[in-house]
């Protein structure tokens, strides 16, 4: 138990050899749950992204790929996070379409106002004070901007409880928690869909 729970306390904040590892799994591992979130964004044409905990950078590169007008910003406090992200989009970043910075969730180095889409995917579990990091969520976002976050969890399952009891730092917040904490955060609007047979949610929140 002691190395396996070395390992996966690396989702929190990735750093050397195993958040190398973990971060490899991460691009791969998540990647259906992060197309299906991305699924609620059809009816979107967003020009400004901002990817909150960009991981790998897959999902930075798949909102890319998905609206070819856009530009995104993607943030993580991870410093291997945003070596892996930068690598991983190379040539989006040399053709002035994505931007890759460290940052904390709760003070966001961007402006007020920047972005139509903020996304978080498998993310918010680590974010301290959700209220708090929600109103910057809210800040960077422009009126009648969305905010999407997608969790594998939704906070009652099994297995998210027994991650929550190995790796420091983590909640598995349920549909209501993040509802509330977006509602008190300014958002005007919150929807939840949950996935058939699996405990996966998607909440979107418009400003």
């Amino acid at each position: 138990m002691g190395l396996f729970k070395t390992y996966v306390n690396q989702t929190r904040k990735p750093e050397g050899f195993l958040g190398r590892l973990m971060i490899g799994g991460m691009n791969g591992g998540h990647a259906k749950l992060a197309d299906w979130g991305m699924g609620h964004l059809d009816r979107m044409s967003p020009d400004s992204i901002v990817e909150l905990g960009c991981g790998g950078g897959r999902n930075a590169n798949a909102l890319l790929k998905r609206y070819p007008d856009a530009r995104l910003t993607a943030v993580d406090y991870s410093a291997l996070s945003v070596e892996k992200t930068k690598a991983y989009n190379r040539d989006l970043i040399a053709a002035g379409r994505c931007v890759v910075l460290q940052g904390d969730v709760r003070a966001l180095p961007l402006a007020d106002a920047s972005f139509a889409l903020a996304t978080a995917f498998e993310t918010v579990y680590f974010w301290p004070g959700l209220t708090v990091c929600f109103t910057e969520v809210c800040r960077v976002l422009k009126p009648g901007g969305t905010f999407l976050i997608c969790n594998e969890s939704d906070g009652t399952d099994e297995t998210g409880r027994k991650f929550e009891k190995i790796i420091d730092g983590m909640k598995c917040h349920t549909a209501e928690e993040l509802s509330t904490a977006l509602k008190a955060a300014g958002f005007s609007r919150v929807t939840v869909d949950r996935y058939p047979k699996k405990p996966w949610i998607t909440v979107l929140a418009k400003k």
